[in-house]
This record gives structure tokens, C-alpha cells and sequence, in this order.
């Protein structure tokens, strides 16, 4: 993708995002792009930067930290930890990251607490919703979130701040606003239970869905390819 290709399918990315938060009567700034950068060249991501994006999303731990030594320059830049994530690479996120949207164990949640290092302040934590069901996802189930949220509550270096979930694909506006008008109900119910945590996000909403999870509260929208391109047969 040229430089002039990606200032373009930015410029549109945002647009997009702009419509539906219209549609939706909700303000400009109620939801903010996440330009997901796995596989990605660091190059890419530069110039991302250089066209005003800030927020990004890795889903590969090494990947991401070579990709996060190359731009080091960049400040601000607020990266975002999105995928799966094992025990054995709770660390490297815990100590590189400012976000992770993929706690869906309070395992988990307490190795990035006890690796979070002081100085960097609070890490920033989504809870991962399977709101779908789905046996092919992570994720924790609607029934097993409040425990969940509970015991991340305690951990003094994890910030709760809302709910993450893809759902199953579906067709139609109304097919597609169910599972994410689900998982706003949940994170409704949170803020009930715990009127102290700073509740405010909602990672929801990609490519093919932005629109009804705009609809439904979204705060943080994923794009990828619609921003970068489709993967190569490499990628």
C-alpha cells in the first residue's frame, strides 16, 4: 500500500466512523478508531502516525514488540494488546502495553497485575466477552463475568475499564446489533455493581459490523484491512 493509498483509506475509515456516530445521535468524539496493525510493516504504521492515527492494535506478542522498538520515536502512541494471550507472554504485555482488551481469565488478569511495573501506572484492561457463545472463541461467558470483574477490582495495577467481544458473523442490522446491545446490558450491569470502576469502554465493531455497534455504544471500533489492506499470502 502506497503512502497515498493508506492517507486515503484513513481519511475514509474515519468518515465511516463519523457517519455512523451521526446515524447513531451520539457526539464525534463518543467512540474512537483502533487501527489494528498485525502483520503490518512498522513503516506502515509510521505513516499511520504521521497522518494523525495514535491508538494501534497488535495481536502478536514478538511481532509487536519488534514493531514497538522500531517506533520508539513516536510519542504519543498508545498500543493495544488484542488477542489471545498466554500465561508465558503476560510480561512482555504487562510491561509494553498501555491496553489489553483479551482478559477473559482471572489467571490471567493477576500475572499482568503482578508483572505491571509501578512506574507505568495502571494497565488499562477490557474483559473478553464470548457474547455469541461460540466454542471456537475465547472468552468469558455473560454468566461468569460480574466474578470476573470482581476479581479484577482488586488487583490495585489492572484499570477496569469495559467489555470486548466478536461476535458471530451476522446478516442484517438487527441480527448484528443483538449480541452487541448484550454485551452494552452487561457492562451496564457492571457499572451498577461497581459504581467506582471507570467504565466507559466498549471494543466492539469492525469492518463488517462498525455501524451497529455504533449503534450500540461502541467507544472503541477495530479496523484493519479497511485501513491497511488485505493481508498478503505471506501475511
Amino acid at each position: 500500500m502506497t503512502d497515498l493509498v493508506l492517507s486515503e483509506s484513513l481519511a475514509a475509515a474515519r468518515t465511516r466512523l463519523a457517519a455512523a456516530l451521526n446515524a447513531a445521535s451520539r457526539p464525534a468524539d463518543a467512540a474512537r478508531l483502533l487501527a489494528v496493525s498485525k502483520t503490518k510493516p512498522a513503516a506502515m504504521i509510521r505513516e499511520a502516525w504521521h497522518l494523525g492515527q495514535r491508538e494501534f492494535g497488535e495481536n502478536y506478542v514478538q511481532e509487536a514488540l519488534d514493531k514497538q522498538a522500531e517506533l520508539a520515536d513516536l510519542d504519543p502512541i498508545v498500543w493495544h494488546f488484542i488477542g489471545p494471550l498466554q500465561s508465558n507472554k503476560t510480561r512482555d504485555v504487562a510491561e509494553h502495553f498501555a491496553w489489553v482488551h483479551s482478559v477473559d481469565r482471572e489467571k490471567i488478569a493477576r500475572r499482568l497485575n503482578d508483572q505491571r511495573p509501578e512506574a507505568l501506572g495502571p494497565l488499562d484492561i477490557c474483559l473478553q466477552v464470548n457474547i455469541s457463545d461460540e466454542a471456537s472463541k475465547s472468552g468469558v461467558s455473560l454468566a461468569a463475568l460480574p466474578a470476573l470483574a470482581e476479581a479484577v477490582q482488586t488487583l490495585p495495577r489492572l484499570r477496569l475499564r469495559g467489555l470486548m467481544a466478536i461476535p458471530a458473523p451476522a446478516e442484517g442490522m438487527d441480527a448484528q446489533r443483538a449480541p452487541f446491545a448484550r454485551l452494552r446490558e452487561a457492562l451496564e450491569g457492571l457499572r451498577v455493581r461497581f459504581p467506582e470502576a471507570p467504565l466507559d469502554t466498549l471494543s466492539m465493531g469492525m469492518s463488517a459490523d462498525l455501524e451497529a455497534a455504533v449503534l450500540e455504544g461502541a467507544t472503541l471500533v477495530r479496523l484493519g484491512t479497511a485501513i491497511f489492506g488485505e493481508r498478503t499470502a505471506q501475511e
